[in-house]
């Protein structure tokens, strides 16, 4: 069984904050805020969690490796097995998964041994919960509301992935009342309760019964619509280089600040949180902007606007202008994601379109991730500033297979 009742309904029906189909995108984007609050938020409370558990930062980096690998591959499943069950169904499992993964770090052991054994083992296997249930949401979410939006799709994915940012923004604030309050662990109790609120909303809310059936992932098919495609395989191209500048410039922006620019910790922290700032307006109003006169085309002017404001970071003289930059940067780096994930998604079949985009989210963002590791193996040999110029080139190698399939759509 698949969504089809979620697809009636008609344009004039496509209202973002009002009756059905405002409903469920507010439902799905808390739930991407939520994701982003979670799993953000472990960052920061890093030091404390290492230093209660008695494990290192090797092992903590190997658990954090665990969830965001997770995350990248259960956005196939996630997408599939939403097009073969109901949008519905996936959505509240991804939450079910989230919220047993924060359970099992609410539970974690404290050192009962002096390797710290039992508190590793038990993080580990709770990152990798919360990976696989925040993984198997957003391919569906973005499903649900390509079913839901067609003429107003850009504006919809503007408003959900504007509440990633937004959960981002609030994550540091979450760590800070938590490490003031002398236990980490208390961070994850909010992220619980806003998955429970979340999915009794879509619950609630879904007109979709749920539905299981033996899945069939149908890996042929979706490898060969991916990668059987010129503008496909471009398009997974374009985007992972910018997931690639993404990873690594957000990664390592703090310590480049203050290591490179001269910036105090406090300063450099603050133009952390301004990307996530920006991104909360920019996101909607580049949606609403690529519905208007071309998805493709916005998301490849911003690709630009974010490669002159991140050259501007690396090669500005003063910390006025790097903070100028940084602003010229973020409203590029926000922009980018809304119109074009409207446009990836017309490039599928519409009974494939979940999996297929899952497919695609699970190539991009594992390649992507290997962002920060290029930062720090460049940084280590040479300088963060040459890692930084690096994901300049990045970015201008984005946006010229953009400019290509860009052409290619005129011709």
């Amino acid at each position: 069984m698949d969504g089809s009742e979620e697809r009636t309904v008609k344009p004039h029906e496509e209202r973002l904050f009002r009756g059905h189909t405002g409903r469920m995108l507010g439902a799905v984007a808390m739930g991407n805020a939520t994701i982003a609050l979670g799993t953000l938020v472990l960052a920061p409370l890093l030091p404390a969690i290492i230093d209660d558990l008695g494990i290192s930062a090797f092992q903590a980096g190997i658990a954090l490796s665990v969830l965001w690998g997770l995350n990248a591959l259960g956005q196939f499943p996630g997408g599939r097995l939403s097009d073969q069950f109901t949008r519905k169904t996936l959505l509240v499992a991804g939450l079910a998964g989230l919220v047993t993964g924060f359970l099992v770090l609410l539970v974690t052991p404290a050192i009962v041994d002096s390797g710290g054994t039992a508190g590793f083992v038990s993080f580990l296997f709770g990152a990798a919960v919360v990976g696989i249930g925040s993984g198997l949401f957003p391919s569906s979410a973005y499903a649900l509301l390509s079913d839901l939006f067609v003429d107003q799709r850009g504006r919809a994915f503007g408003v959900y992935t504007a509440h990633w940012d937004l959960g981002g923004a609030f994550a540091a604030g979450l760590a800070i009342v938590a490490l003031s309050l002398g236990a980490w662990r208390a961070a994850f109790v909010p992220v619980v309760c806003l998955a429970v609120v979340v999915a009794l909303l879509v619950h609630r809310w879904g007109r979709e019964p749920y539905a299981v059936a033996r899945p069939r992932l149908d890996l042929r098919g979706t490898a060969d619509r991916l990668f059987g495609d010129d503008t496909v395989r471009l398009v997974i191209l374009a985007y992972a280089l910018y997931l690639v500048t993404w990873q690594g410039a957000v990664s390592f922006l703090p310590t480049f600040l203050q290591f490179e620019r001269g910036f105090d910790p406090a300063l450099a922290s603050g133009a952390f949180a301004m990307l996530f700032l920006i991104g909360v307006v920019v996101k909607p109003l580049s949606g609403a902007v690529g519905d208007r006169i071309g998805r493709s085309t916005v998301a490849l002017g911003a690709l630009v606007v974010g490669a002159v404001g991140l050259a501007g970071i690396v090669a500005a003289p003063t910390q006025e202008l790097v903070l100028l930059s940084i602003v010229v940067f973020a409203v590029g780096l926000m922009a980018f994601s809304p119109p074009m994930l409207a446009f990836v998604m017309t490039l599928f079949p519409h009974g494939s379109a979940g999996g297929d985009f899952g497919g695609v989210r699970t190539v991009y963002l594992g390649l992507g991730s290997l962002g920060p590791t290029y930062v720090g193996f460049v940084a280590g040999r040479i300088s963060y500033a040459a890692a930084f110029t690096g994901l300049v080139l990045s970015l201008i190698a984005s946006a010229l297979v953009l400019g290509w399939v860009v052409r290619a759509a005129r011709r």
